[in-house]
Formats: C-alpha cells, sequence, structure tokens
C-alpha cells in the first residue's frame, strides 16, 4: 500500500504541533532552536510526520535522521499534546523515544536501521528522502556525531579556513584574547 493512502498517513499529514493559535508556533521554536529558516523548519516536520508514519507502516524499528530527531526532541517537551493528541488519537499507540545504548554494537544496529529506515521510506512513499534532511548512513553516524550544538549567544564562532589577517587585525585580535585571559 502507497503511504498516501492508508489512513494514518492521511491523518498525520493534517497533524500540526501544539495549540492552535499559540504566541509561539511549534515550527518558529524549532527553527529558533536549531538556527535554522523557517522554510528548512517545516520541510523537517514534514519530514518528521513522514518518520512517524514509518514508525508505525515500516515493519522494524524506525530511526531518524538528526534533523528529524530533533523536532522530536522537541516535540516531546510539548508532553500533553505528544502523549495525548499524537500518540493516543492519531497514532493510537505510544511512541517511546529511547537512547542508544552505546558501544559499536549498538552503534552498527543503529547504522543498519537507519539503512532500513531510509530503504522503508523509499518504498511507501515512493521517492527518495530529501539528502540535505536524511543524509547517508556514514554522514549520519560518522560525520555528524562529532558536531556539538553551541550557544551562539554565548560562543563566538571563526571559520578554520586560513583568513588573511594584517598585522593591525592580528594585534586586536591578540589584544581580546589576553583580556579574555585576564577576565577568567
Amino acid at each position: 500500500m502507497n503511504a498516501g493512502d492508508h489512513p494514518l498517513w492521511q491523518a498525520l499529514s493534517i497533524y500540526r504541533v501544539g495549540p492552535e493559535g499559540a504566541a509561539l508556533d511549534f515550527e518558529v521554536r524549532l527553527a529558533r532552536e536549531n538556527g535554522w529558516s523557517a522554510a528548512y523548519a517545516a520541510r523537517v516536520m514534514d519530514e518528521y510526520r513522514r518518520f512517524l508514519f514509518l514508525t508505525m507502516a515500516a515493519g522494524h524499528m524506525a530511526v531518524p535522521s538528526e534533523a528529524v530527531d530533533q523536532a522530536w526532541h522537541l516535540h516531546l517537551a510539548y508532553s500533553r499534546d505528544y502523549w495525548d493528541r499524537l500518540c493516543g488519537q492519531v497514532l493510537g499507540t505510544p511512541l517511546h523515544h529511547g537512547p542508544t545504548e552505546g558501544g559499536p554494537d549498538e552503534g552498527r544496529r543503529h547504522f543498519d536501521l537507519y539503512a532500513e529506515t531510509l530503504a522503508s521510506y523509499e518504498r511507501l512513499f515512493g521517492e527518495n528522502p530529501p539528502a540535505d534532511i536524511w543524509p547517508s548512513g556514514w554522514q549520519r553516524f560518522h560525520v555528524d556525531p562529532r558536531a556539538r550544538r553551541v550557544v551562539l549567544a554565548e560562543a563566538w564562532i571563526v571559520p578554520k579556513r586560513p583568513v588573511r589577517l594584517g598585522a593591525a587585525a592580528f594585534s586586536v585580535i591578540a589584544l581580546a584574547g589576553v583580556a579574555l585571559w585576564w577576565t577568567l
């Protein structure tokens, strides 16, 4: 059965997180907390709904992409909406989010399940998942985990690529470093 014909997909495709008319819309909060554009957050929410469908219809444990997982984590903070509306009314069953137990065996298991999730996505939706939201397993499990969340209000971000600095700019940076060290 194609996902588009399934009653669960029809319910999920119109499902929106949070109370209607909230001053801070869920997608706006998702974009703000992740440094995403509103358009990208909206696309991630579309993919989150697809992931929710996969959890019920794929026939195996579905593993989300990192972006989809961020939507899932935030949705869990909306506990009444998550448990009462999504699980109770739309899915009709609890959907728990459990962290990995860690270790190489668990890493391989999640890698394999993620690959299976991508294959189920293609099978059930009849198209490849968007690569900017659903990267390859290698990207998801070997490259992305090296990333760390940074609170932009608390840190400066300096690119690693070579920067050509004149003597004056170098002096300003050196003085700023000394001043910062002095305040610690």
